[in-house]
């Protein structure tokens, strides 16, 4: 699949400039795009609630919080992630980006602790999503700022342009969020970029991003809410899904995950937006 030409005379928060450097780098940060203080305050607020009402999980890592009591994590969501997940300006943004035909497939609250929070390991998104074609817009929300001392998002420019899945070994390591890690051969350490961020602000990145994050060893806490958009030309594979799901040892599940439409229709006419929502 080639990847996705900017998205032409589609008004939002991307500049023509940040939508280019988006697709040339993978990832973009808007620089004129900040949620309000009061929508800040309520995702702080429902992450402490969310935290509270979990004590069985770390707060590192918390899958799909818009899906009360879904998936192996049996995390205990609310409703009202589902809000934040719904922001018309992120949305139109995703629009820029990916075209006005997308649907919402999963949500992650990384909630790294201040002292303690974990490593994410350099990888790929795509090696764990049972997305074909492969394409995901990637939102990343700051609850809290992000910075280098906390454990920012860390990226490699570029490194989603060949548009394939690179070499990832498995690391069930305790101090890790994700036990899918890339061989060392397969990526530049030294070309990584820090994606520092202010409470509010928003960064997106493409599917075939390389990327991780370093542990939390400060005293404050690095919090964001990820939304993962993918077009509706793509189809979320359960069959798929269920061996990855194997491969990555339970972490996630695909068999029964809901998808909601955001925007648009479907245009591959085989995502089922019934399914888990009972």
């Amino acid at each position: 699949m080639a990847l996705l030409d900017p998205i032409e005379d589609v008004s939002g928060p991307l500049s023509a400039a940040e939508v280019q450097h988006y697709h040339d780098q993978g990832y973009v940060i808007p620089q004129g795009f900040r949620l309000p203080s009061e929508r800040v305050d309520r995702m702080r607020e429902d992450l402490d609630r969310l935290i509270r009402d979990n004590p069985h999980l770390s707060a590192d890592a918390m899958f799909c919080p818009h899906i009360p009591a879904h998936g192996p994590q049996a995390l205990k969501g609310a409703d009202t992630w589902m809000d934040h997940a719904g922001i018309p300006e992120v949305l139109d943004a995703v629009t820029q980006l990916i075209g006005p035909d997308f649907l919402l497939w999963g949500t992650t609250v990384f909630g790294k602790p201040a002292h303690s929070g974990k490593e994410t390991p350099w990888h790929q998104d795509g090696q764990y999503w049972p997305i074909r074609p492969l394409a995901t817009c990637s939102v990343w929300i700051a609850i809290d700022a992000a910075t280098s001392e906390n454990g920012c998002l860390r990226v490699i420019p570029g490194s989603h342009r060949d548009q394939r899945l690179r070499g990832h070994d498995r690391n069930d390591s305790d101090g890790l969020t994700l036990n899918q890690q890339l061989k060392p051969e397969e990526f530049d350490e030294a070309e990584a970029v820090e994606i520092e961020l202010q409470p509010g602000q928003i960064s997106l990145h493409d599917v075939y991003m390389v990327h991780g994050s370093r542990p939390n060893r400060s005293p404050h806490r690095r919090a964001g809410y990820v939304l993962r958009f993918m077009p509706t030309s793509s189809h979320f594979d359960r069959g798929l899904g269920a061996q990855i799901v194997k491969l990555t040892g339970g972490q996630v599940d695909f068999a029964t995950r809901p998808l909601y439409l955001m925007r648009g229709e479907d245009l591959c006419g085989q995502n089922d937006f019934t399914l888990g929502k009972s």
